[in-house]
């Protein structure tokens, strides 16, 4: 039995009539209707002001750590290089905060059919893309604890942008049926899409057709993706925490730790809340719709703040760099 459609079921918090949406006698409309935060309209301005904030400080903290990187040769290794390919996160929030806000501030709702989609492909594409970014920090982590010695012979910068090329492909590959799939479903019920984006299942549950082939890949990819990646991690971290405690004093052992510790927050801070949101988003079908949504935003927009405040006040190189640009230019 097809399930019906999130939004028919929250219909009282609906600010569109049936009428006005054109919910009856279409079929693939020109444009979807995003709601933003239903059930929190009155406090969309409000909403703005963090998630402005947050956009704010997302794209001053990852130009300042591009500009660091790429002005200090001393930075020029692996670790900063995988750092830099995470400012992608800056795509993720910059795809969905311009037209959130719109919502907030103008009441502009209405989204291209097609656009839809494109935004679905890149927020989707560019978490996956992230995901394999922090594959990729960890492994040369496991590299330099494990065996620091032949860390810069095995991690040249030709092996780093390799890496950084198929970290990108995979997500390009594994994310391109998304929007395939759902342009060829028929959508004639509505085109109410109770959210702030276009979020995979929340578009394709409007089709009137049997969307179990995107439903069922889109669990395949999330479980593929987020299953190996963390499988990847943990098995990297496994080895290092081993290497760690094979060494022969407390104080080393404490300085090697902290090599790692930025990179475990930021792992922290990206999977948490995407693992919340989704959770809510299969099985959470009493959690009020308004904390979904917030959680599925807070997995976009936490994570492009986070990384560079996180790696620019516990990575000491930076730190110190960010520090002596400050007080050279106070000079």
């Amino acid at each position: 039995m097809q399930e019906t459609p999130f939004c028919l079921r929250v219909g009282n918090l609906l600010p569109y009539s049936m009428s006005d949406s054109n919910t009856t006698d279409f079929k693939n409309p020109s444009t979807f209707i995003l709601l933003g935060i239903p059930g929190l309209e009155m406090a969309h301005v409000w909403i703005s002001i963090p998630f402005c904030t947050m956009y704010i400080i997302a794209i001053l903290g990852n130009i300042t750590i591009l500009f660091i990187v790429k002005m200090e040769p001393n930075l020029h290794g692996p670790m900063y290089y995988f750092l830099c390919m995470l400012a992608v996160d800056l795509v993720l929030s910059t795809s969905i905060l311009p037209k959130t806000l719109a919502i907030f501030w103008f009441s502009y709702r209405e989204i291209d059919f097609s656009a839809c989609f494109i935004q679905m492909y890149f927020i989707h594409c560019f978490s996956v893309t992230e995901s394999g970014i922090f594959v990729a920090m960890a492994f040369d982590r496991y590299v330099a604890i494990y065996d620091p010695l032949r860390h810069s012979t095995i991690l040249t910068n030709p092996v780093v942008a390799k890496i950084g090329l198929a970290v990108m492909l995979r997500g390009i590959v594994l994310i391109l049926p998304y929007p395939f799939l759902g342009t060829q479903w028929p959508y004639c019920r509505t085109n109410i899409i109770p959210h702030s984006y276009c979020e995979h299942m929340a578009v394709v549950k409007l089709a009137c057709g049997d969307i179990s082939i995107s439903s069922y890949y889109g669990l395949s990819v999330t479980f593929l993706v987020m299953g190996l990646d963390v499988f990847s991690i943990t098995v990297s971290y496994i080895q290092i925490l081993r290497a760690i405690f094979s060494l022969p004093t407390k104080d080393a052992r404490l300085k090697t730790f902290g090599t790692c510790s930025s990179h475990l927050c930021v792992i922290l801070a990206f999977y948490i809340p995407g693992l919340f949101s989704f959770l809510m988003h299969r099985f959470g079908h009493n959690v009020p719709l308004h904390f979904h949504i917030l959680m599925a935003n807070a997995y976009l927009l936490v994570p492009p703040v986070l990384n560079p405040v996180i790696y620019g006040m516990r990575t000491k190189p930076i730190r110190n760099r960010l520090l002596w640009h400050f007080t050279h230019k106070g000079t």
